[in-house]
């Protein structure tokens, strides 16, 4: 069923069943707020964030909550943005848009200054005609972005593989995080390598001496910053 993960129809289906329900992918946002402090800090300008993907997560709630002021989420499924929609109407700094991440023609080239992406390129990696998808997201995701602006993938990806697909057709500068895979029932965790400090990666995606083993339960983080 995971090659479904890129389909419409699918998450319809699994919105329908979980009307009330929340799911954060990977990480919850109290694990990953001291990266996005660093990365995009609410506090200084106004920046526009952008959540490819959102499902019915309470992510951006969470962003709400600490500063962040222009919150805007798309997902495929019209069921679950029709949800979200109701459930937050009543907040001003979140909205949510029924749009395929792979055609985002509604924004205009140069609209945001973060795109924020927790398991939505591996869906569709999971998918049919898996490289092609990701490569149309790719192409959208980096027309959309300010130049000096930041995509940041959550993923299982390894390096090894990742690295490659996103150096793809694309210019990005590139920098790897990692942290530990949350347990159920956990919100966050100090894990054993410091989350705010890149971890020294070799060209060929290969981790350096003295970074963390590619063995170790962990999710990868890449910040991607448009040049």
């Amino acid at each position: 069923m995971t090659q479904a993960y890129g389909e419409a129809w699918y998450w319809d289906k699994r919105y329908a069943k979980e009307s009330t329900a929340t799911f954060d992918w990977y990480q919850k946002y109290e694990s990953l707020a001291p990266l996005l402090h660093l990365y995009v800090p609410p506090t200084t300008t106004h920046r526009r964030v952008l959540i490819v993907g959102c499902g019915n997560s309470v992510f951006s709630e969470g962003m709400s909550k600490d500063g962040y002021t222009d919150i805007v989420n798309i997902d495929v499924s019209s069921v679950v943005i029709d949800a979200m929609q109701k459930k937050y109407s009543g907040s001003p700094h979140l909205k949510y848009i029924h749009m395929d991440v792979r055609d985002m023609k509604a924004f205009e080239s140069g609209s945001f200054d973060a795109v924020i992406d927790k398991g939505t390129l591996d869906s569709l990696l999971c998918g049919h005609n898996s490289k092609t998808n990701a490569a149309k997201m790719l192409e959208e995701v980096e027309r959309v972005l300010k130049k000096e602006g930041v995509y940041i993938l959550i993923t299982y990806g390894i390096p090894a593989y990742r690295l490659r697909l996103l150096r793809e057709s694309h210019s990005w500068a590139i920098k790897l995080h990692v942290i530990d895979k949350l347990l159920p029932g956990e919100s966050s965790k100090r894990g054993t390598w410091e989350l705010t400090c890149p971890v020294p990666v070799n060209s060929d995606g290969s981790l350096r001496e003295g970074g963390p083993l590619e063995n170790m339960d962990v999710h990868y983080i890449y910040v991607c910053t448009k040049v």
